[in-house]
């Protein structure tokens, strides 16, 4: 008997609230704060309001860092993961230097993939511009979450002068995967 009466008790309250409600004037619809219809462009992103990607500057996005280096050292990282780090990072080189390193650390990616690296000289004696001197990829793991590349000295070794490298990404270098660049210089050794 105590559940009928309480099941009663609670459709009586549900039944005055429907009826206090139904005899509210038809002006207090009107008095709700609807949002007017606003054109699309008004509520999306604004052209005016993005920046633009910067292809011929050093890569943004995936990577949490990115710099050149003499060398690199592999330290074992806080959740027992392989770090690289750079050791003496620099953008001038010596021209006898053995190989310039690009060392980068990634944020959290869900899919392996590789990034290369094409070195060109920029301003170069001797050596047209746009001709790759050297290049490199690495494989990049579902755990990874640094890597290098590594440039070797062309045939002949380093001119001194003005380089930059393509940083691409995907599984193949095509007009698509340029994320970035970067630049160093070489200088006469012992200068």
């Amino acid at each position: 008997m105590a559940r009928g009466a309480r099941q009663g008790t609670v459709g009586a309250v549900m039944v005055a609230a429907v009826v206090a409600l139904s005899t509210q004037p038809a002006s207090w619809a009107d008095e709700l704060p609807l949002t007017k219809n606003l054109p699309i462009p008004e509520f999306q992103n604004r052209a005016q309001d993005a920046k633009p990607y910067n292809f011929d500057a050093p890569p943004e996005g995936m990577f949490r860092s990115i710099t050149m280096a003499e060398d690199f050292e592999e330290e074992l990282g806080f959740q027992r993961t392989h770090e690289i780090v750079p050791v003496k990072p620099t953008e001038r080189f010596a021209a006898d230097v053995p190989a310039i390193f690009i060392i980068f650390s990634l944020h959290q990616h869900y899919q392996a993939f590789k990034v290369f690296g094409r070195c060109m000289p920029e301003k170069v004696n001797g050596v047209a511009p746009g001709t790759i001197v050297s290049e490199d990829a690495m494989h990049m793991a579902l755990e990874d979450e640094s890597g290098y590349l590594q440039l070797s000295p062309p045939q002949g070794g380093w001119k001194p002068g003005r380089y930059k490298v393509e940083i691409h990404a995907g599984e193949q270098v095509n007009e698509m995967s340029l994320i970035g660049t970067m630049r160093f210089t070489i200088v006469a050794s012992g200068k």
